[in-house]
């Protein structure tokens, strides 16, 4: 099975990392304040960054290095990624 890391970028400009087996519906849920606490105070604004991992491990290995990068680090990242995360890509009329 297929899981997805992926990061969200905040109507604050935070990013917030996770990994899900639906993106789309993961997201959903953040929007409606469900799951994680960080998402409550800090509502969710866009999907910005996503990768496919074949297993669960892989997706929480890459998760928790995401999520030690400093926020230049990450903005790279996502920079450098956006071509495959295009399809993906949803945000929220604010």
């Amino acid at each position: 099975m297929k899981y997805f890391v992926y990061i969200i970028q905040t109507i604050d400009n935070k990013l917030y990392c996770g990994i899900a087996k639906d993106v789309f519906k993961r997201f959903k849920q953040h929007l409606e304040g469900k799951g994680a606490k960080y998402l409550k105070s800090h509502k969710p604004k866009k999907i910005i960054y996503v990768d496919i991992f074949e297993d669960k491990s892989s997706a929480l290995k890459e998760e928790l290095r995401i999520k030690s990068l400093a926020k230049q680090e990450k903005n790279n990242l996502i920079e450098k990624n956006k071509e495959k995360t295009k399809n993906f890509y949803i945000s929220v009329d604010i």
